[in-house]
């Protein structure tokens, strides 16, 4: 996945502007792995060391890099950071006892706070730390509205050269343009049930003025950019706001082009024309199925209407790319479900699309569902995640997921060739612009050439990071004591739900009055 480590980035010019020196490491680089990051700490003997990561995924590989860490160096303070750390810190810091803090939300003034209060860490709010034996919490500080207050993210502090330029699966990037992400907002308000974006934000949405965003785009552009993606969990939310930039874009006379994410039910549709004009190439739709129950189960809050009228919005304006997120193996799909999703993705006019297993985490709405009904344990499977059809009975096994999935999308694919020829022409010709033959022949190939004996280079690659040894053993490392355990478990607990029910109650907010 070629997409740089904006969060530690932002950190970056963060400290830096503070004072401080920082050095930074993406773990995806293949020059710099953990023995190489350790010597350099050792070396540096830096005054913090921050390891940020996003998911349940990344977990077991930070906590090993952690424990590495202090085995050579017992002197050096070191911090957990990023949305699953913040979502189990206690946990995390009972289970990773190596690591001296866990830092909660938002990074960029907690970080500040931490590095002036090394001596008193119960002054850092939102900071999960250790004293006399026992876990302390520190309150949360209230979150930051006031987003245009940070820096750019420092970018040319790391070496990118190694990142993949063209990552199959996002077509945002399928350019030989210099290539960057943005963060223009933070949050999502919608309750679907498999993220954790609303509980990590509170339930708020929060954004950067459009004055803000047009001064980095222009900024960027004039140090050589030419492709950016927005990582917003949802762009599409304040029409005004996006009309702002879009015109800021236009007046300053950028030519750099990007894409973005938002929901099919978004009020901002009739500003696709200028987002088009303003180099908008890519729009990226979170459909998730062809089915109206099943998007109900998973509390989509759209319906197959708003997807089609979404999607043909975007084309008609003059979006090159319009991509479609699906899931498969949800709970409670049937064949029927499935087969009407890979319909319903063909008869929309999406350029590239892509359909994954539903995987649950704990932090979602759903891993709350299982823990009742008893397919998770909190107390053995906090820190892991799952594909849904491996536990939940009301899913199809893994087995019918694959086999209907591969049929669909040899269905999908046909169906595009001879009823979107233009379309598919057009988007076969800017692959081969920009990757090699034999990748294009082999993407388009692929779903017609059946299950081969033993796994891909980088299937086995995937696989140690998402098998269930790899995640059990990395907790093996340092376990804890079934009363502690408890305790923690109580106290997170309590933490979640009082999140939930804040961000239950902040649903109604006032960026909906830009309607």
């Amino acid at each position: 996945m070629g997409f740089p480590p904006i969060g530690i980035m932002s950190l970056s010019s963060v400290v830096k502007q503070a004072g401080h020196e920082c050095v930074m490491f993406d773990q995806a680089n293949p020059d710099t792995p953990n023995d190489v990051i350790i010597d350099q700490i050792n070396r540096e003997q830096p005054d913090l060391v921050g390891l940020s990561f996003l998911s349940t995924t990344s977990y077991p590989y930070a906590k090993i890099l952690a424990r590495q860490i202090r085995a050579t160096n017992l002197k050096v303070k070191l911090a957990f950071g990023g949305v699953f750390a913040s979502l189990n810190a206690p946990l995390v810091k009972m289970q990773c006892p190596e690591v001296d803090y866990i830092c909660r939300g938002d990074g960029e003034q907690l970080l500040l706070d931490l590095l002036a209060n090394f001596d008193s860490p119960e002054a850092v709010a939102s900071l999960t730390w250790m004293k006399d034996g026992k876990v302390v919490h520190n309150p949360n500080r209230p979150m930051e509205r006031h987003l245009d207050q940070w820096p750019f993210p420092d970018r040319e502090s790391l070496k990118l050269d190694f990142i993949e330029s063209m990552p199959l699966d996002v077509p945002a990037v399928l350019s030989m343009e210099r290539f960057t992400t943005m963060q223009t907002s933070r949050g999502c308000p919608w309750p679907c049930v498999f993220c954790d974006i609303p509980i990590f934000n509170e339930g708020k949405w929060r954004a950067r003025t459009p004055a803000h965003v047009v001064a980095e785009l222009k900024y960027l552009e004039e140090h050589g950019y030419g492709s950016i993606y927005f990582v917003d969990d949802h762009f599409l939310l304040q029409p005004k706001r996006i009309e702002a930039i879009c015109n800021g874009v236009m007046d300053e006379k950028l030519t750099i082009q990007w894409g973005i994410e938002g929901r099919v039910d978004s009020v901002a549709q009739h500003l696709f024309p200028a987002m088009a004009k303003a180099h908008c190439r890519t729009v990226m739709f979170g459909i998730e199925s062809g089915s109206q129950k099943i998007l109900d189960r998973l509390k989509k809050e759209q319906t197959l209407a708003e997807v089609t009228t979404a999607v043909k919005n975007a084309k008609k304006a003059g979006i090159e790319i319009v991509h479609g997120f699906f899931t498969v193996g949800n709970p409670d799909e049937t064949v029927e479900d499935m087969k009407a999703t890979f319909d319903f993705a063909a008869k929309l006019p999406l350029d590239t699309f892509g359909f994954n297993r539903l995987c649950v985490y704990r932090g979602t709405p759903l891993w709350q569902e299982y823990v009742k009904r008893g397919l998770v344990q909190e107390s053995t499977d906090w820190y892991k995640y799952f594909k849904c059809s491996e536990i939940d009975p009301t899913c199809l096994p893994g087995e019918t997921i694959n086999r209907v999935r591969q049929k669909g999308l040899q269905k999908l694919f046909m169906y595009k060739l001879f009823c979107y020829p233009i379309q598919t022409m057009r988007l076969l010709r800017r692959f081969l612009r920009f990757m090699p033959l034999r990748d294009v022949v082999f993407l388009i190939t692929k779903p017609f050439m059946g299950q081969k004996k033993g796994a891909t280079k980088s299937e086995v690659l995937s696989r140690a990071v998402e098998h269930a040894d790899m995640k059990d053993a990395a907790a093996q490392m340092t376990q804890m004591t079934d009363e502690m355990l408890h305790d923690v478990l109580e106290a997170s607990r309590a933490e979640r739900d009082r999140i939930q029910r804040e961000a239950e109650g902040s649903r109604e907010l006032p960026m909906f009055s830009a309607r």
